[in-house]
């Protein structure tokens, strides 16, 4: 069974930084595709950004140039580094596993991380 363990997040002021990590139990972060989404309180969760097995990258337009997605495969983590963050980024972060980045829906789910940004 594989667990995906999301940490780093916290409370930050607006315009700074915070990097989260997404550790996986099982190695699957150099096979599968690894996602970032988020859900604000009463909104819907929001896909971020993606990571492919070949390293290749995709983010939604509200983080493009802010955020950054990254991962290490021989540790099996996953990392999402946040810059220039805004009030609006405050929300519960989820990391995802799904074997393919065009398939829809995820194989595996993180308990989540919160952000606050003040």
């Amino acid at each position: 069974h594989v667990q995906l363990v999301e940490s780093g997040g916290d409370s930050v002021q607006a315009g700074g930084s915070l990097r989260l990590s997404c550790t996986a139990s099982a190695n699957i972060v150099s096979s599968y595709c690894m996602a970032w989404l988020r859900q604000a309180p009463g909104k819907g969760r929001e896909g971020l950004a993606t990571i492919d097995r070949d390293d290749a990258t995709s983010y939604v337009d509200s983080v493009e140039g802010r955020f950054t997605v990254s991962k290490d495969n021989a540790k099996n983590i996953v990392y999402l580094q946040m810059n220039s963050l805004k009030v609006e980024d405050t929300a519960m972060y989820y990391c995802a596993a799904v074997r393919r980045c065009y398939f829809k829906g995820y194989d595996y789910w993180g308990q989540g991380t919160q952000v606050t940004v003040s």
